[in-house]
């Protein structure tokens, strides 16, 4: 929506975007988003590539005890690069991670850029979206899953001696930043690559790489 813009049809457009879970975001009129050429009145819809789930349904189908033991879910958080967002999502289709979380706010949409980027992989994984990822990661808990968040430091578990054994769930937090303080709090281990150099040389979408190869690594 265009700041500055009002009235009653626009109130009602408002009203009936928040019923139905659709975010609504008020920007400059220079930033909606379109071509000069476009003409608009002062709203703009973005369409996801891709079908998003609800939490309820992206758990559905995990229900047999063989099948949990094994079950693989990524988690992006707050993720901002396109085309870090399509690496990772072909690596997890490769990787067995079929079923993908991601947040709604300060995350990218998944546009075509994501789309393409990932080789066709949205179309083949069940994608959540979550307005509070916190909330999330405790239902999953609920069910049985531990929780791994990746990050950069040292101290952390390495991933080549961690136990990765039963239901998995994998946060990856977003490039710069790295995984929200808040949902850090969540991750019951807390892993890492270890390093030959003494920085950190690899971006969100080859660590993610690596790590969910190892973790299906060790299901061989």
């Amino acid at each position: 929506m265009q700041k500055g813009k009002a009235g009653p049809r626009l109130q009602q457009i408002i009203d009936h975007a928040k019923s139905h879970a659709i975010a609504v975001r008020f920007v400059d009129g220079a930033r909606m988003g379109v071509p000069k050429n476009c003409r608009h009145q002062g709203v703009v819809a973005r369409q996801s590539e891709a079908r998003l789930l609800s939490l309820e349904d992206l758990l559905a189908g995990i229900t047999d005890e063989e099948q949990t033991t094994q079950a693989r879910i990524l988690v992006l958080d707050s993720l901002q690069d396109p085309r870090n967002v399509g690496s990772i999502l072909r690596s997890a289709l490769a990787a067995g991670f079929s079923r993908v979380i991601l947040t709604r706010e300060r995350s990218v949409p998944l546009t075509g850029t994501v789309a393409r980027t990932s080789a066709g992989a949205v179309s083949h994984l069940r994608l959540c979206q979550v307005v509070n990822l916190v909330d999330a990661l405790n239902r999953l808990k609920e069910q049985g899953f531990w929780i791994f968040g990746a990050i950069a430091e040292a101290n952390a578990a390495p991933i080549y001696t961690t136990d990765f054994s039963g239901p998995i769930c994998l946060v990856i937090g977003s490039e710069g930043k790295g995984i929200q303080p808040l949902v850090r709090k969540q991750c019951d281990v807390l892993v890492t690559i270890p390093m030959q150099a003494s920085f950190n040389s690899l971006n969100a979408s080859v660590a993610a790489a690596v790590i969910m190869f190892e973790i299906a690594r060790r299901s061989l």
